[in-house]
């Protein structure tokens, strides 16, 4: 694509590849023709460079070397299936691709369980039915997903469901194109506030223990985070109930 945008602009320069396998050497040679003063564009043929793209490497080692680097904001296929998701846009983490081994992969899935905010994953077409199902398993059948293909293409779609019916969709209908998907993120815990019962207990162990009716009041309060007045209230009320 890079290639056809050039020739299409007239524009001829020398392509350098640069991909996972062989950035390890490739990344020092650019550097090198960087420092010398040749100027490099970053390009990528899918999404922006250096978002789950070994681009990233680069521009650690430019940076590293006190190379300048710029960005020409272009299309990001997160922040525009986000968009368009119907999903809270409000606060959301990009978790990009997971790991294909079984391990990393589920300490991955499971250490956002209770993660809030929206998450966004990318995903090929050739696994995306095995990730629907380990997302189904992590966070629960009934989590709404919004699973974003070909964006911005000729077939562009967005399908708005559950975990449980996106997972069962793709056993028997094989998915074509690139996928985002916008995974909703768990519903926030209502906060607790400890029962006079709780406060009552842990007074009349704190007391038994011999501390004294300040001490323990004190304490009381601060570990189940109440006003001391209404502890030492308490404390009081517990006495005449003795």
């Amino acid at each position: 694509m890079t290639l056809k945008l050039l020739n299409h602009l007239g524009i001829k320069k020398n392509l350098v590849s640069y991909y996972e396998h062989n950035k390890a050497f490739r990344g020092d040679k650019i550097v090198a023709r960087i420092l010398a003063g040749e100027t490099c564009a970053l390009v990528s043929d899918a999404g922006s460079p250096a978002i789950s793209d070994p681009g990233e490497d680069l521009v650690r080692q430019c940076a590293q070397a006190g190379i300048v680097v710029c960005a020409i904001p272009g299309p990001c296929a997160a922040i525009t299936a986000l968009s368009i998701s119907g999903q809270a846009t409000g606060r959301f983490c990009f978790e990009g691709f997971l790991s294909t081994a079984k391990k990393s992969r589920k300490e991955h899935l499971d250490s956002l369980k209770k993660e809030v905010r929206t998450m966004i994953f990318y995903e090929a077409p050739h696994k995306l039915a095995v990730t629907l199902e380990d997302l189904r398993d992590a966070f629960g059948e009934d989590r709404p997903v919004s699973l974003c293909r070909e964006l911005t293409k000729l077939h562009e779609e967005v399908i708005r469901t559950t975990l449980g019916e996106a997972a069962a969709k793709y056993v028997e209908t094989p998915p074509k194109g690139e996928f985002v998907l916008v995974v909703a993120g768990a519903p926030e815990e209502a906060e607790q506030t400890p029962s006079d019962a709780d406060a009552a207990a842990l007074l009349e162990a704190y007391l038994s223990q011999g501390l004294s009716r300040k001490d323990a009041v004190k304490q009381v309060a601060r570990e189940l985070n109440l006003p001391k007045n209404q502890v030492y209230e308490l404390s009081l009320r517990s006495e005449e109930e003795a």
